[in-house]
């Protein structure tokens, strides 16, 4: 007899997305093994964290959970006997959206590593506060390693487990931020040992970070001590990386910015005059008046992204030439007759 995962997550067979994600999300903070490190029911959450992320991974996943309900676990992970008047090969038919599944002892569906698929799970949704409970947070299965926890949303998502000794943060910044520089405060609950209590307190501690006018994605700030206190009495600094959000018009390369401007095929030929909103809001005009080919670029002085002498880099850009899908009669003679 297959294991029931509609059963482990305590949900109807009919379950919609969203029944899934609040069951498996209460179940996997309830039972997730860091909750369960100095208890009796270490193993059996260990246990329990397994089943009910291998029972998310396959009824999350459309296919998987229609193998699943056609043909049960062993069907899923190809261990067990076949179906009933199947000889081998490919299923009969096949799945919706084209799935091949193949049968044969030992093969398919292997579960995940139920640790990645609760942090995917918490990073895709942004839900890591419920997991800022923790006294640790592991990286791998059963190993304790550095706490990861959400900041707030200007933070962004994804909070990166360094050493035992560090916790990262990942700031997202607009190409904006980066242009102009900005300050933010980073408020960060910190557990600290209380010698009265013989317990971990939580603690506030704001963190200031200044970032300079044309500062590089990558850049790292760290702040030391300004973490978790740990058992060894050491206390974890703080290190947050600058990320830099995608922007609808420019790409950075390096110093240098970068747009693309499409061009009509009369505009390439004859005049172009466009315009561009920059990162501090002036209206920059880009015109030209010689023939532009496609592929071709255009650099603009100091138009680029501030350095840490004062000067700019440049602004690139590139232009595309998008040609007519056809032309009348009439209008190929009169080409032939200006350009022939």
């Amino acid at each position: 007899m297959g294991k029931d995962y509609y059963n482990i997550l305590g949900v109807d067979k009919n379950a919609d997305e969203e029944a899934l994600k609040k069951a498996y999300k209460k179940l996997a903070l309830k039972w997730h093994p860091d909750r369960h490190q100095n208890d009796t029911d270490k193993e059996t959450a260990e246990k329990k964290f397994k089943e009910i992320n291998e029972a998310y991974e396959v009824l999350s996943d459309k296919d998987k959970r229609t193998i699943y309900d056609t043909y049960g676990e062993e069907g899923l992970k190809g261990s067990g006997p076949p179906p009933s008047g199947f000889s081998g090969g490919a299923f009969p038919g096949g799945f919706p959206g084209g799935t091949t599944f193949r049968f044969s002892t030992g093969s398919g569906f292997s579960p995940s590593d139920p640790n990645s698929v609760f942090s995917q799970f918490f990073s895709r949704f942004g839900e890591e506060d419920d997991f800022a409970s923790f006294p640790g947070f592991s990286s791998s299965f059963g190993k304790s390693s550095s706490r990861g926890r959400d900041l707030n949303d200007f933070f962004g998502r994804g909070v990166n487990k360094g050493g035992a000794n560090e916790i990262s943060y990942h700031l997202s910044l607009t190409l904006e931020d980066l242009y102009k520089g900005i300050t933010k405060k980073l408020k960060v609950s910190r557990k600290i040992y209380d010698a009265p209590s013989g317990r971990y307190v939580n603690v506030d501690k704001i963190l200031d970070i200044s970032v300079r006018p044309g500062l590089k994605a990558g850049t790292k700030f760290r702040f030391p001590k300004s973490g978790d206190e740990l058992p060894s009495g050491e206390t974890q600094d703080v290190v947050v990386i600058v990320d830099e959000k995608p922007h609808p018009t420019f790409t950075r390369d390096g110093d240098d910015l970068r747009v693309s401007i499409t061009l009509s095929l009369l505009e390439a030929l004859t005049e172009s005059r466009k315009t561009i909103k920059t990162l501090d809001e002036r209206t920059l005009a880009i015109s030209s008046s010689s023939i532009i080919k496609p592929g071709q670029e255009q650099r603009f002085q100091n138009e680029g992204m501030p350095t840490k002498d004062g000067r700019k880099g440049d602004l690139i850009v590139k232009y595309s030439v998008v040609f007519p899908t056809k032309l009348s009669e009439e209008q190929k003679r009169l080409l032939k007759g200006a350009l022939g």
